[in-house]
């Protein structure tokens, strides 16, 4: 979703009664399809940190082995 986007829902979630029912489906889908995104997102980042972190472990340890 657009910043624009985002900023217009933001800004009709101040009428939310008035909306009509297509408005509501529209940013509801937009919604949805944004958490799920963001989510997602989220998942893969802590994946690769989770990576990250085993891999700097493994050579940390062997270089103290080194020493």
């Amino acid at each position: 979703m657009k910043k624009e986007e985002f900023e217009q829902i933001l800004q009709d979630e101040k009428d939310l009664k008035n909306l009509p029912n297509s408005k509501l489906i529209e940013f509801m889908d937009k919604l949805t399809n944004d958490f799920e995104l963001t989510k997602q997102s989220i998942i893969n980042s802590t994946l690769y940190l989770d990576k990250i972190e085993e891999l700097y472990n493994k050579f940390l340890s062997e270089y103290q082995n080194r020493k």
